[in-house]
């Protein structure tokens, strides 16, 4: 079964998938509600993807693949450090409010840590290093100051966000703590 980001069925299968787990949780979402919501049969939904699992998998990726987009798109924009670091800690965590007012927000992101942990550590790394290469320019350009290095700096925002993702217990607490923590490390590495 090869992945193809762009398979309109695909695409349909994550969707419904989605949609299904945040209704329904991980555990009683079946290949049937998910198959019903993508307009398929059971077995054409077997054919792309063969479990559950296999799905949030899937869905793991896309997302580390979107946020990555974000994220660099963020960082390569214009406007001030802290204008852009606040963007691209935005574009990184955009939706994720909604997945947390979900009644099963948080099994889904525990399900996601337990069956996808290699795409997670994986999409982890890529953010941090799209962080530090940003982070090693602005401090070319004397824009930032990095007492501990752009690498160590990078993993200390990736390692907090992650923090706070699966530490906030609703949306309003995340978005507080989010918009709270871009305000800091902004100030705290703008050269002004």
């Amino acid at each position: 079964m090869t992945e193809k980001q762009d398979d309109p069925r695909q695409q349909a299968i994550l969707a419904s998938a989605l949609e299904a787990f945040a209704a329904y949780g991980f555990r009683k979402t079946s290949m049937d509600d998910i198959a019903k919501g993508a307009g398929m049969s059971r077995p054409a939904v077997y054919l792309h993807y063969k479990n559950k699992e296999a799905i949030v998998r899937s869905l793991t990726r896309a997302h580390y693949a979107e946020k990555t987009a974000n994220v660099s798109q963020a960082l390569s924009g214009s406007g001030s450090v802290s204008q852009r670091l606040a963007r691209a800690i935005e574009g990184q965590l955009k939706g994720l409010a909604e997945i947390l007012t979900s009644p099963h927000g948080r099994e889904m992101l525990d399900t996601s840590k337990s069956t996808a942990s290699d795409i997670l550590a994986e999409g982890e790394e890529e953010m941090t290093a799209l962080y530090a290469d940003w982070l090693r320019r602005e401090d070319s350009a004397g824009r930032v100051r990095l007492p501990n290095g752009p690498e160590e700096t990078a993993k200390t925002i990736t390692s907090t966000l992650m923090g706070v993702k699966m530490t906030a217990t609703n949306a309003a607490e995340f978005e507080q703590r989010i918009s709270q923590l871009a305000e800091l490390l902004g100030a705290g590495l703008e050269v002004r």
